[in-house]
């Protein structure tokens, strides 16, 4: 893909993630209304896509519970405001190992889940985009393991399309953009692929620019991506991608600060990534001309 500079760029904000960050920042939505209340903010300030996890409301731990994706996705259709509404798919594949001299029985925090299981919320809440990570991988934890078959993929890439709605192929490294394209000369995905490149997340591809063109150099011509990086790179990662073509993601499931020692909101971050986009001489498109370029379906929810 050569380096050409996107000059219509749509702003993703991911609002919450599944991360252990709920006791690290007041910000960091827990329960349905407050993640659907951060949706609402984050359009405002000029997010056109909000991907959306749920947490349990007193703890804070995630969750896949469907009541809670089924009141975040009402909330989020009966604003004022429209937004295209991306939810995560990625829960439902998290092994923890017991240790290194002893790997088995797995310990407490698996949480191993079949296709139609980890697909059932996008089944019922049907919303135009949901995420599917394209591989397994190791994490920054320990014994975590990330794991996403092949088999496991295609099955839920396959559901996925049949349900009408889009995967947004989470891409860690090189390797999943690979297994990717595979899906597609299978069939399993349509070949206008949207990907989201995810830079400096332990231990997948790190965030140095080299690695970052390694990984854009891979997208095909006729995909659309996005990218991020965690943390205080985050801001820097938003003028890398538009720089390369790409769109942008940025959000606290990502990073918690607007700057040193400054706890950041969700529509501070997407403001902040607006500003910057607009100041590199680009146009922050809008969720209607973001379902026109994708080919998105706005869905009601069943029932």
């Amino acid at each position: 893909m050569p380096l050409t500079m996107n000059r219509d760029v749509f702003i993703t904000c991911a609002l919450t993630g599944s991360g252990s960050t709920q006791d690290r920042s007041p910000h960091v939505p827990r329960s349905a209304k407050q993640v659907a209340d951060s949706a609402i903010a984050t359009a405002k300030a000029g997010a056109a896509v909000v991907h959306c996890h749920v947490r349990d409301p007193e703890t804070g731990a995630p969750s896949r519970r469907l009541d809670y994706y089924r009141e975040v996705t009402s909330r989020i259709r009966e604003a004022e405001v429209d937004m295209v509404l991306n939810l995560t798919a990625g829960m439902g594949g998290d092994m923890i190992f017991s240790g290194a001299e002893n790997p088995l029985p797995l310990g407490p925090g698996t949480d191993m889940a079949g296709a139609e299981e980890r697909v059932a919320h996008i089944a019922e809440c049907l919303p135009e985009i949901c995420t599917l990570d394209c591989g397994t991988m190791n994490f920054a934890e320990a014994d975590y393991v990330m794991t996403n078959t092949p088999g496991m993929l295609t099955a839920m890439g396959r559901m996925i399309t049949e349900l009408g709605v889009k995967p947004e192929v989470e891409a860690f490294d090189t390797g999943h953009l690979w297994y990717a394209k595979q899906l597609v000369a299978d069939g399993i995905l349509e070949p206008n692929v949207l990907v989201q490149l995810c830079m400096g997340v332990p231990w997948g591809a790190p965030d140095d620019l080299n690695t970052f063109m390694a990984m854009v150099n891979n997208v095909p011509n006729n995909w659309t991506f996005s990218a991020f990086s965690l943390g205080r790179n985050q801001m820097a990662y938003v003028a890398a991608a538009v720089l390369a073509g790409g769109n942008v993601r940025v959000g606290l499931e990502d990073n918690l600060w607007l700057e040193k020692g400054v706890l950041a909101t969700n529509e501070q971050l997407v403001s902040r990534a607006k500003t910057v986009i607009e100041n590199m001489g680009a146009r922050v498109i809008g969720p209607e001309e973001v379902r026109q370029k994708l080919s998105l379906t706005k869905h009601a929810p069943r029932g």
